[in-house]
């Protein structure tokens, strides 16, 4: 009997993956990478990081528009290298590691779900809940390295896990957990050893149980973790020592502090702190970092309230409850984006997936069941009424002129820009009118998947429900990602680079006026360095002030000269902040509110 039942769980394991793996290939590797094009700022910044690490063959210094770019850890440009390596610089390439570690981790959560559950059920529902999850789907639009964070992070406390249940922890457990660590540490900074051993000792410390450290072998996972962590910060530090300012004119004393400095004090402790340099960036309030939890985990954190007050208290709520408060917690004490939330959904998941597997094993009568009808009443008032507001906007909302610029329809809110979604803040009710199809879509899943669910969970059909719900977020997913194709002229510069290219020679100068994040995508796009307007700030700020960092940054005088010089210029500005030009002007393209403009016809 026991092989049949073996032959059974693999059976249905494999059903599961595949499972995983096709919905995987729906929502993130196929329409996913090939659009919208790389926005502007950090997805194309890091895109043309790793473009220009494959074009120096340097795979210790990172460089964006040919300057010293020492703020980041490297494994995410690592991978992007790779696989521009392998396919060219395209930007699907450069999205296709990000998504191949966003399937990692769906099997991770579904491997820890069915670990600490003993249940195929609980980490199927754990790992669905996260593929469908809003914040996952909409922070893999933009590379960028949080999603890697939670896959590292949510390896780690397996491995954690599974050696809790050894009489005698293996090495395997505790080196596969400091190389975890340490890819973590490389793919975002001391971020990544402190959260997984805050969380395990705070975790050992609950339970009386600080003596497995010392059985978890620690010399040796220690030197596994500095094998793998410590190389690169070191040849990090020698390529990019404190040296000479020629410039004079940052900092004070002359001199420019190396990598350590920049890397650790500044970029890490002193962002936390809020007095990093620059201050280029903004801070989400506090009651809308916790409040964004249920936007990210739609529909799922209705049920949340329920899953955190178990019916019993075992190491496996602990665990997950610990691991979720130290991210949490951490970043209320700190300088944070709304993506920073992000490596508290794994636990959440995993929380919200065990309850479920349990309401479904239950009888009709439990108090289990009659919990989830509440939460499925609740879930339809909810969603009836975000459909009906969906309808009504869609219905409202006059239909575009043809090739009407969405930027026209929009309102301007250049305070919150320092955010990751704050130029969504413009949308306006006129906006609407370019977002009919996705509105629509979105009403149709809002109160068809919520009432599906009501009525199955009713009938005792507690599953099918279940992929109600999960089926009505994979139809809004794909109405998201429309509206971001939609929107995306506003956030991308791709259309601006497409009209340069045909008319670009060798001799000719792409120039940005401000900051250079505001239209990186011409620099990814053209393959070439860009010159910059008055935007001496941001990401390039502290690499200028570097003896080899290339003359690049123009102010009013030197561009004039240049402009009224024999050189033909393709200078991209907002179109309400053209600066003041010496000569004539001609227009070239214009898109999304920004518009190049050459000194020749």
């Amino acid at each position: 009997m026991e092989p049949a039942i073996a032959a059974n769980i693999t059976h249905r394991s494999r059903k599961i993956i595949l499972t995983l793996a096709g919905l995987w290939l729906l929502l993130y590797a196929s329409f996913a990478l090939f659009s919208p094009p790389l926005l502007d700022d950090a997805d194309s910044v890091h895109a043309e990081v790793a473009r220009e690490m494959v074009a120096r063959h340097d795979w210790t210094t990172l460089y964006a528009n040919g300057i010293r770019y020492l703020e980041k850890a490297p494994l995410m440009y690592w991978s992007m290298a790779a696989s521009f390596t392998l396919f060219g610089p395209q930007d699907w390439a450069g999205r296709l590691p990000l998504a191949l570690a966003t399937l990692a981790l769906f099997l991770v959560v579904y491997v820890t779900g069915r670990r600490l559950f003993a249940s195929d059920t609980a980490g199927f529902y754990a790992a669905l809940i996260l593929l469908t999850s809003f914040g996952i789907f909409i922070y893999t639009r933009i590379i960028i390295p949080d999603v890697i964070v939670c896959l590292w992070l949510s390896l780690a406390m397996l491995l954690f896990r599974i050696s809790l249940e050894q009489a005698q922890p293996s090495r395997w457990t505790a080196w596969g957990f400091a190389a975890a660590c340490a890819l973590n540490v490389l793919t975002k900074g001391l971020i990544g050893v402190v959260f997984p051993l805050a969380i395990i000792v705070i975790f050992l410390l609950l339970n009386r149980n600080m003596g497995h450290l010392r059985r978890w072998h620690p010399l040796s996972s220690l030197l596994v973790f500095l094998l793998i962590a410590l190389p690169w910060h070191l040849a990090a530090g020698i390529a990019n020592p404190s040296q000479g300012n020629p410039n004079g004119t940052m900092p004070a004393s002359g001199s420019v502090h190396g990598f350590f400095w920049f890397y650790f004090v500044n970029e890490q402790v002193l962002r936390y702190l809020n007095r990093r340099v620059p201050r280029d960036y903004d801070t989400v309030p506090l009651l809308l970092f916790w409040g964004l939890l249920a936007v990210w985990l739609m529909p799922w954190i209705a049920f949340v309230f329920k899953a955190i007050v178990p019916v019993r208290i075992d190491q496996a709520w602990k665990l997950l409850v610990v691991w979720a408060a130290v991210v949490m917690l951490f970043f209320s004490f700190s300088t944070r984006q709304e993506y920073y939330a992000l490596p508290a959904l794994p636990p959440l998941a995993l929380m919200i997936g065990g309850w479920l597997s349990r309401e479904e094993e239950c009888p009709a009568r439990d108090p289990l069941r009659i919990a989830g009808r509440r939460i499925a009443i609740v879930l339809f008032l909810l969603g009836a009424a975000g459909g009906l507001l969906a309808a009504f906007l869609a219905i409202r909302a006059q239909p575009p002129a043809p090739g009407v610029d969405i930027s026209t329809l929009l309102t301007q809110n250049p305070g919150d820009y320092a955010l990751s979604l704050g130029h969504f803040l413009d949308l306006s009710a006129r906006a609407m009118s370019a977002f009919r199809l996705p509105l629509i879509l979105t009403a149709i899943a809002l109160v068809a998947g919520t009432l599906a669910n009501l009525i199955l969970r009713f009938v005792d059909r507690v599953r099918m429900g279940n992929y109600a719900l999960f089926a009505m977020m994979v139809v809004f997913l794909i109405a998201a990602h429309m509206a971001l194709v939609t929107f995306s002229p506003v956030l991308s510069s791709k259309a601006l680079a497409d009209a340069i290219r045909p008319r670009l020679q060798a001799g000719d100068v792409v120039e940005i006026h401000g900051e250079y994040e505001a239209g990186s995508t011409l620099g990814f796009y053209l393959r070439r360095q860009v010159r910059i307007l008055d935007g001496r700030s941001s990401d390039l700020w502290y690499g200028s002030f570097f003896g080899d960092a290339p003359q690049i940054f123009d102010d009013d005088a030197s561009f004039r000269r240049l402009w009224s010089g024999p050189q033909r210029i393709f200078l991209w500005t907002p179109m309400d902040e053209v600066p003041a030009l010496p000569g004539p002007a001609y227009a070239i393209a214009q898109s999304g509110g920004k518009e190049i403009l050459s000194n020749q016809r």
